[in-house]
């Protein structure tokens, strides 16, 4: 089970640095490894998320040139975070997934600043609200629709048909 979390993890971060890049608009990108550490903290629980968000996180920061350590730690408090929604919120329906993955990108990208500025990362917090956060958790909103739409037409299509 970890090892699959694992795998899904590589292959988010793996997919964000081949193929993400081709589907920018206006500069704007989605964070294909956030949505999926959203998306199985939801289903899995505070632990695989904080697993499958430091393990993506890591391998951002790894191949990204950054400084190797803060998309970790800011994607494993985020899939903590998320994961804990299960217990308090209705967390199945797609009207909830979605606004909640577009808060977890905006409080992740705070949190990724915060982060940043103990090292003096010299951009104001406006300015990259404006340009980075706010759009990229609008992307990631609506690939994340996307997704869990897929994700339930495969539960729908395996429960009509035995053979898939």
């Amino acid at each position: 089970m970890r090892l699959s979390l694992l795998l899904m993890a590589f292959g988010g971060s793996l997919a964000q640095s081949s193929v993400v890049p081709s589907w920018s608009v206006g500069g704007v990108s989605p964070d294909l490894p956030l949505i999926l550490t959203a998306l199985i903290a939801l289903r899995r629980g505070p632990e695989a998320g904080c697993l499958v968000g430091f393990a993506a996180g890591l391998l951002q920061d790894a191949t990204g040139g950054g400084l190797l350590g803060v998309q970790a730690l800011s994607r494993a408090l985020a899939g903590f975070a998320m994961g804990l929604l299960p217990g308090r919120l209705w967390v199945g329906h797609p009207l909830v997934q979605i606004p909640g993955l577009v808060l977890l990108t905006v409080a992740e990208g705070l949190v990724r600043f915060g982060l940043l500025q103990l090292f003096h990362f010299p951009a104001s917090i406006g300015e990259l609200l404006v340009h980075v956060i706010l759009p990229q958790a609008l992307y990631n909103g609506f690939l994340g629709a996307a997704c869990v739409l897929a994700v339930e037409l495969a539960h729908t299509l395996r429960g009509r048909h035995t053979w898939i």
